[in-house]
């Protein structure tokens, strides 16, 4: 029995959105049935000591009764508890009056928001018509509520101008409302949803300068040009470590991913339902899997060559640079 804590993620009731940035990839909304949080944990058990249960993947608390379903995370989880981290249901927020109380009594103080834009933009960017009210009403909720809202934006090509006037309004939120309120934009990783979005891909020249402040690692910030440059005389391969705490992705389908990067065909691991479960253990902590394999046989040199462009100004921090790189690799 392995001692390293396990967290198993699953996508057990799905999510309202379908947003354009999701680093995950879009999947089918099903419910996986009311045994299979029992039937997973049963499964992972005998191998490991500590396992902590996350009932959702993509929406947090996106189920009839969040409540309850919370409490059976915890009751459910072997050693181990679950985290609330800052991030809830802005669908949630703005349709049940029990949620904010109820995320505070679980110790959540500061609540993430994602934004793309204004109204059209944000509608078109999360899928659903009316999620840009839903996100100003679920700030001013917050803030009624003495929670702090963090806006965090992604930003392109196409929303840069959008992008500096929410950050003018958050201003003006700090300034009358709540001066702790948080504000941070950033290009986001390339792979999943986000990935069909490299074409808008911001350039490091039109950074709007009045977000450079609140750019998220914006010291670390390269060009693609500049990644090629640098992984060009690197003849290491690829290397995606394990670690001595391992996630998992589990999707409404039982297929199990780890979180490195989104839920494609070569990251699958294997199937709870069609593996049984020594093979599949045995490959997740030995990391035998065909993208680890695959990985063996390229160098990060070869791959900017193949795939990179040396000529091209978007921006990329250089670990999602990679993985960009690697899985345009996997899909040949």
């Amino acid at each position: 029995m392995s001692d390293r804590q396990l967290n198993l993620v699953v996508d057990l009731f799905g999510c309202p959105n379908r947003c354009l940035h999701c680093w995950l990839g879009h999947m089918p909304n099903r419910s996986m049935g009311e045994n299979a949080d029992t039937f997973i944990m049963e499964y992972f058990s005998p191998y490991f000591e500590r396992i902590a249960f996350y009932s959702w993947m993509r929406e947090p608390d996106y189920c009839p009764d969040y409540q309850a379903r919370w409490r059976r995370d915890i009751a459910i989880s072997k050693n181990a508890v679950p985290e609330r981290f800052e991030l809830a249901s802005f669908y949630r927020i703005v349709r049940d009056e029990s949620y904010l109380p109820f995320l505070k009594s679980v110790g959540v103080e500061k609540v993430q928001l994602t934004l793309f834009g204004q109204k059209e933009t944000q509608d078109r960017y999360v899928g659903r018509n009316g999620a840009y009210e839903e996100t100003m009403r679920a700030t001013d909720l917050l803030i009624e509520n003495g929670m702090i809202p963090r806006w965090q934006c992604f930003l392109n090509e196409e929303n840069k101008t959008e992008i500096v006037r929410l950050y003018e309004l958050a201003g003006q939120i700090r300034q009358s409302r709540c001066p702790q309120m948080e504000f941070f934009v950033h290009e986001g990783s390339c792979d999943g949803e986000n990935r069909k979005l490299y074409p808008i891909r911001i350039r490091k020249r039109d950074i709007p300068e009045a977000l450079i402040p609140v750019y998220l690692g914006y010291n670390e910030l390269l060009t693609e040009a500049e990644c090629c440059r640098l992984l060009g005389n690197d003849r290491s391969h690829p290397t995606f470590p394990i670690g001595d705490e391992i996630t998992l992705n589990i999707s409404n389908r039982f297929d199990v991913y780890y979180n490195f990067t989104h839920l494609r065909d070569p990251w699958i691991i294997g199937n709870l339902k069609k593996d049984r479960p020594e093979e599949l253990i045995r490959r997740i902590v030995s990391g035998d899997t065909f993208a680890l394999r695959a990985a063996k046989q390229c160098t990060w040199a070869e791959l900017a060559e193949r795939f990179g462009d040396p000529a091209s100004e978007r921006v990329f921090h250089p670990e999602d640079y990679r993985m960009f790189l690697f899985n345009r690799y996997l899909e040949q």
